[in-house]
Parts: C-alpha cells; sequence; structure tokens
C-alpha cells in the first residue's frame, strides 16, 4: 500500500510541476486583447503532430472577426494539405477580467479562457471527426501575443488525460 501512495505521490507532482501558470505572464507586452486582435482578417498556418512528434497533418486557417460590445464572432476556414476543408463559426463573450467564454458548433459545452499580459490559456471539448468516427477531445490552447499582428498557439489535445498530440499554428492579423 505505501508504494501506491509513493507513486500516486511522486504522478501528482510532476503533474503540477509541467502547468503552466498564466498569471507568470502578466508584465508581459503587448498585453492581449481579443476584442482587439481578433478583430478583422487574420490568417493562420498550422500543423497536427502526433504524440510521437510526426507531423501528420498541415492546414491554413482564414478567419474573420467581428465584435458589438461584449459579443464576438470568430469565422474560422481551414483548408487542409489534403485538399479537406472545415468551417468552425466561435461564438465569444468577453466576460470582462480577462475572462472569456465562447461556444462553437462542434465544441461540447461552452469553452472558457483567460488573459494575462500577452497570453490566453483557452480550454475546451472538441467534437472531432476520425475514419467515421467522432471522439471528444479535450484542448489545452495557449495562445502568446508576439506583436501587434503576430501571435502563436501551442494546443495540446488529449483524451482521458492521455496526450494524443499537439496543434501549433502562428496567426497573422490582416486588417482591422
Amino acid at each position: 500500500m505505501p508504494r501506491r501512495w509513493l507513486l500516486a505521490a511522486a504522478a501528482v507532482l510532476l503533474a503540477s510541476c509541467a502547468s503552466q501558470q498564466l498569471d507568470t505572464y502578466v508584465s508581459e507586452r503587448p498585453v492581449l486583447d481579443l476584442k482587439t486582435y481578433f478583430n478583422g482578417r487574420l490568417v493562420a498556418h498550422g500543423m497536427f503532430q502526433d504524440r510521437s512528434g510526426q507531423v501528420v497533418r498541415r492546414f491554413v486557417v482564414e478567419m474573420t472577426g467581428t465584435w458589438s460590445g461584449n459579443q464576438g464572432v470568430l469565422d474560422e476556414r481551414f483548408t487542409y494539405s489534403d485538399g479537406k476543408t472545415e468551417r468552425r463559426v466561435w461564438r465569444l463573450v468577453d466576460e470582462g477580467n480577462g475572462r472569456y467564454r465562447g461556444t462553437a458548433d462542434d465544441v461540447v459545452g461552452e469553452a472558457s479562457g483567460r488573459t494575462s499580459g500577452n497570453a490566453l490559456n483557452w480550454r475546451y471539448t472538441l467534437r472531432l471527426p476520425v475514419d467515421g468516427r467522432v471522439y471528444e477531445v479535450q484542448f489545452d490552447d495557449w495562445m502568446y501575443l508576439i506583436d501587434e499582428r503576430i501571435m502563436l498557439n501551442r494546443a495540446v489535445m488529449s483524451k482521458f488525460g492521455i496526450r494524443l498530440g499537439e496543434v501549433t499554428l502562428a496567426f497573422t492579423k490582416l486588417s482591422p
């Protein structure tokens, strides 16, 4: 029995060491304001890597963001390297104090996020179609505003706490 407790304690310790703390970015500049950055036209180039690091899918996303008060819409149009296309329309709400929530047709429930300094942590569960089946997978997105036009995004995709792979994106703001 003591060995199980020791292993469990080690797992908890390792997990807590591996997680980022959003508040460490509080003094980073430029400050990320989603209503400003995701307003107008943007393009992102991305890839999905499986858990071994192999790139298994590349894509481009053309986006248009619009805001009215604290309500926003981010219309994303994906084109994959194999020619397939997808569309996701996020409906976003700025709750104040750097907190956001959002919904989309392929998202289970609500996404939630929080900004601090130049960073955003955005978490949600996505219905992901693969080979004729649909899986619910969790995304832990970390976005970092580099300057007024460029933002980098690294997302870990997991199921049942098991890391399935990573999505990496480079966003470029084209116009307001």
